[in-house]
């Protein structure tokens, strides 16, 4: 019975069962685990037809289900249902940066935009954030308020019907989204459904909060709400945390760690260092300097920097461009002994390869 509780609330091995593996022999988890956050769409979801298809429609199905609770709040003036509406509200507008975002990205770069308008998504994302601050605002007032001042709550048994329905409506977009997350292999879109999941449970709070009023204890929803409220507060900061992160050209750290890990999988390639990545959009772009055998010829360099290339374009499927330069191989102190006392340029002559293994500088291939 536990196990199959937490298995339905994603804490099981049912929960996990995605993405922990690139067929290559190594565990990673690069999705994001159960993160859910408002305004930043995760790339395996943005970049998948039947991922977009799945957030679109979880949006229509919360908005009609937070529709139906506004009715609910206006009759009654139940603080707790507000707090719930506006939880909705907020999981439906993590569909808008998406929308917004996938418009602009059909224009094609200009002489002023070079990298095209990827970054709307950044904006998009800020407004909601923005949007659900200023709503868990007015419900923390709201709350306060009918804590010092206790109203009477009308309609209970529409209110305990709007949490059953708040609690069917994420019901359903949990199993959706679940079940296309399997589908498509993405562990992001699976753990947005077990986070509906949970925020359906959160709407039988309101019922909760209904019956404690009912029983005679008004100042059940207040509570309620005031519990609603915080959850709201922390999606706020998470959420905040996530958006500006991107906007300042942050990026996940696994994201990294596994462009210069997947160089230990090139035979050729002593490291991959002075890698630099951000986002743009739902896109990720990408530096990094490659050191090589020093010995290599310019044409046997270029072939590994090509099959790098392929390497990370596999494991990173939202990777749309990564720029490689060859560097040099030499240790900085030695290098710094070499500039003080520069070998004649007569005894690198007799080597069949040439400069090459030398100075690659920033002068690398570009891919």
């Amino acid at each position: 019975m536990l196990r199959a509780a937490l298995d339905w609330l994603g804490f099981g091995e049912k929960g996990h069962a995605i993405g922990h593996g690139h067929g290559h022999g190594h565990g990673h988890d690069h999705e994001g685990g159960h993160a859910h956050t408002h305004g930043v769409i995760d790339p395996t979801i943005a970049t998948t037809a039947r991922g977009i298809w799945a957030i679109k429609w979880s949006f229509v199905i919360l908005a009609i289900t937070a529709v139906f609770q506004v009715v609910i709040v206006i009759l009654s003036s139940s603080v707790a249902l507000l707090a719930d509406t506006i939880h909705n509200v907020g999981d439906a507008a993590t569909a808008i940066p998406l929308w917004i975002a996938f418009v602009f990205a059909r224009r094609k770069a200009t002489d002023r935009f070079t990298y095209g308008l990827g970054r709307v998504e950044d904006l998009a994302g800020m407004l909601v954030v923005a949007l659900i601050l200023f709503s868990a605002l007015v419900a923390g007032y709201q709350t306060i308020d009918r804590l010092l001042n206790p109203q009477e709550i009308s309609y209970l048994g529409a209110v305990a019907a709007a949490g059953v329905i708040g609690f069917i409506g994420n019901e359903v977009v949990a199993v959706f989204r679940i079940r296309v997350g399997r589908e498509i292999q993405s562990a992001a879109l699976i753990a947005d459904g077990y986070h509906a999941r949970v925020d359906g449970l959160t709407s039988l709070a309101v019922v909760g909060g209904a019956i404690g009023v009912w029983l005679g204890f008004p100042l059940a929803d207040p509570i309620v709400g005031g519990v609603i409220t915080l959850l709201i507060f922390g999606i706020v900061w998470q959420s905040a945390r996530a958006v500006f992160t991107r906007a300042l050209d942050g990026v996940e750290p696994e994201f990294t760690a596994l462009l210069r890990h997947t160089g230990e999988h090139v035979p050729g390639v002593r490291r991959v260092q002075n890698v630099r990545t951000r986002w743009l959009g739902h896109r990720m772009y990408a530096e990094a300097d490659v050191v090589v055998d020093d010995s290599l010829l310019v044409r046997e360099a270029a072939v590994i920097l090509d099959k790098l290339h392929r390497q990370a374009s596999k494991h990173l499927p939202a990777l749309a461009s990564l720029r490689l330069a060859l560097a040099t191989g030499i240790d900085p102190a030695e290098k710094a002994r070499v500039e003080q006392n520069p070998t004649p340029p007569h005894d690198h002559g007799e080597h069949g390869h040439g400069e090459h293994g030398h100075d690659h500088g920033e002068h690398g291939h570009v891919h």
